[in-house]
This record gives C-alpha cells, structure tokens and sequence, in this order.
C-alpha cells in the first residue's frame, strides 16, 4: 500500500472517529429518553386507571409505536434534510414530548400521557438511526467498533435517565412524576446542540434525493444473513422491553418494592445492556458475529433462570442485569449481521424496513407485558424467553454451520 494510501485511509478513519465521538454523546443525550420512559411510565400510567389496570403499560406502547414512526419518518428526513438535521429533529421531538406528558399528568388524562410518551418515542426512532450512521460513516472494519461506541453512549443514559426519574419524580408535588418528564425538556436542547457538530459524509448522489440503486428490497430481505439477523434483533429487542417493562409493575405492585428501588433496577439494567459496548465489538472482531449472538441468547435464558428462582430484590436485579447483558450481545451482533447483509447504496430502504419490523414487534410486546403480568403474574413472564431465544439460537447455528462449509 502506497503513502497516498496510508494517509487517505488514516485520513477516513479520523474523520470517522470524530462523527463517532459525536453521535456516542447524541446517544448518550437522547437515550436517556429511554430510561425515564420504562422507569417510570407504567407507574404513572398505573396511577392514572381507574380499577381495571391491565392497560398499565400502554403508555409504553405508545412509546414504541413512536419508535416504530419515528423509523419510518427519519428515512424521509433523512433524504429531505440530510441525517444531521433530521436526528436534531429528534432532539425537537424529546424536548416537545417530555413536556407533553407532564401536563397530561397534571390533567389526569391518561390517553394524552400515552400520546406524549408516542413523541419521545418517536425521538427514539431518530435515535435508532444513530447506530446506522456511525456504521455507514466507518471504514469496514471499523464498523462494529463504531456500532459498539455509540451504544456504550447508553451507560450515560442509564445513570442520567435514571437519577433523574428518581431525583425529579416528586419535583412538581402534588403530581407524582411529572418532574421526570419535565427534565426531558433541557435533554432534548442539549441534543440539538450536540448534533449541531456532525460531519457525515453523503453515502450516494446527493442525501436530499432518493437513492435508486441497488438490489431490490425483497431479494435483500430473503437473504438467510439478513433474515437470521433480523430475527435475533427483534427477538432480542422484543423480549428485553417485555421482561423491563413488567419489572417495575411486578416490584412495586406485584411484590411492594419502593419506585425508587425499581428504577434503580432499571438503572442497572440499562447499565448492562451499554457497559459492554466498550469491548463487545472487540469480541466480534475476535470471535465472530454469531458466537457472540450466541452468548447473549443464552445469556437470555440465564435471565429466565434468575427471576424464576424468587421475587427477592436480588432477583429482579440479577435479571434485570443479566437481561441487559443478553440484549447487548444479542443485538449488537445482530446489528452487525444486518449491517453487513446490505450495500451502502442500499442502507435506507433495508434499514428503514428492518426498524419498522423491529419496533412494531417490540410496541406489540410492550402491550403484551401489562397484560399477561395481570393475568398470569411474573412467572409467567419469565417462561416466555424460552421458545424464542431457543429458535433465534437454532437460526445462529445453521448461518454458523453454513459459512463454516462456504469456507472449506
């Protein structure tokens, strides 16, 4: 390789880390959106019902059907106003939605908490695309490193998203959490501010026009790397916001734990599914995408295992803990399984269509939590983990077998 070559790669890689520095503090801001939401939001959708509390987590429903928007309205941004521009608009849409849902507290209406808490998913939506960028913004192998950094973005969250849902819940007295979502406000500028700084580099003709090139989106979807990647994503992704959306209902409610003990559940949580980043694309590099889906599988079931042992605070944290651990495995590699099924020229349409799979599942299983916890109760929460984490391993094992006989 020639000095040109050297220097212009080296010239790449830096331009790529400093996006990278950039879109892990974006991140870190806007996922704390996240933390609050789930910390805090079936507790206050709880307090809203009357005596039918089965609707308790629809709130969060709503959350995650703005995610699943907001994936599919950052695609169009994205071409209209180029993906800076867009992920601020994010930004806009946490600060709006956070104050939203405080005043629906104040008002008591439950429906308009819920739609509020749709807003700051759909800032969540534009978030998801983050991943993506950094992704798309890096040398090949770079890429998985990039991934990992924006998410280890997430152990901020986890602390900030999580102190102050403790720390502002009663700031607004007499009503109970209103403070939470009030401080979502300042996080939603600071965001905009953040992402002011973002170079990325244009991936085909020109970002405000639709890219027409490439292989038809059937013909991608169909392949068995993008199905298998697909299906670990959103299993994983599915089963992580179902287990941490019952937990706080099953801690307060089920078992008389304090909101704050549950969110500093939740904290941990979040930390372990972050924390990891650091070195998770490391262990791709070393070991492979599917090994380390392979890990976070079975440390799903290791999950299951913990919280179906008792209902003392020591196992919901443990799972909640391991939980995170598992997601962040599971879908980082998955992620990269993705990530590494398409073209460049392809990213939009392949990615918008895999996050509106993704979080349509994940709204669905979000409902399904506040209604099979009070139905069935926690136990029969943790059962579900087993058939699905088991099918997503038998998925791994055949594209693990298959490239191991491509290779020989």
């Amino acid at each position: 390789m020639d000095a040109g070559s050297v220097n212009g790669l080296e010239g790449q890689l830096r331009a790529a880390r400093f996006n990278v520095y950039v879109l892990t503090a974006a991140q870190a801001v806007l996922g704390a959106a996240g933390p609050i939401s789930f910390a805090v939001g079936s507790l206050a959708g709880h307090q809203l019902l009357g005596l039918d509390k089965s609707l308790a987590t629809a709130p969060l429903t709503g959350f995650n059907v703005g995610v699943a928007l907001g994936a599919v309205l950052i695609a169009g941004a994205s071409r209209l106003l180029g993906r800076k521009y867009a992920f601020m608009l994010g930004g806009l849409a946490l600060a709006s939605g956070g104050a939203l849902a405080a005043f629906a507290l104040f008002r008591s209406d439950f429906w308009m908490f819920a739609a509020a808490l749709m807003l700051v998913g759909l800032s969540s939506g534009f978030t998801q695309k983050i991943r993506f960028a950094a992704a798309d913004a890096s040398p090949s192998f770079y890429k998985a490193r990039a991934i990992s950094w924006v998410l280890a973005g997430g152990i901020v969250s986890a602390i900030v998203g999580s102190q102050l849902a403790i720390l502002a819940k009663d700031l607004l007295e007499p009503v109970l959490f209103a403070g939470s979502f009030v401080a979502l406000v300042p996080l939603g500028v600071l965001a905009i501010a953040v992402l002011s700084l973002l170079k990325l580099p244009v991936l085909t003709a020109g970002e405000g026009t639709a890219a027409r090139t490439g292989r038809p989106l059937r013909e991608i979807v169909l392949t068995q790397r993008f199905l298998t990647g697909m299906v670990c994503g959103i299993s994983t992704y599915a089963l992580m916001t179902f287990m941490m959306t019952g937990a706080p209902l099953a801690m307060v409610v089920g078992c008389g734990f304090s909101p704050d003990l549950a969110t500093l559940g939740i904290q941990w949580h979040v930390l372990a599914m972050f924390a990891p980043s650091f070195f998770t694309g490391m262990l791709i590099t070393r070991f492979g995408t599917e090994k380390v889906v392979a890990t976070g599988l079975l440390i799903l079931l290791g999950c299951a295992v913990v919280a179906h042992m008792g209902i003392a605070l020591w196992n919901f944290w443990g799972a909640l803990i391991l939980l995170g651990l598992g997601w962040n495995f599971g879908f980082i590699g998955s992620t990269a399984i993705v990530a590494s099924s398409y073209r460049p020229e392809e990213a939009d349409k392949v990615q918008g269509f895999h996050d509106i799979v993704l979080f349509g599942t994940v709204a669905l299983s979000s409902f399904a939590s506040g209604k099979v916890f009070t139905a069935f109760g926690w136990n029969a929460m943790n059962l579900v983990i087993w058939p699905v984490a088991l099918t997503c391993l038998a998925l791994v094992a055949a594209l693990l077998f298959r490239g191991r006989a491509k290779a020989r």
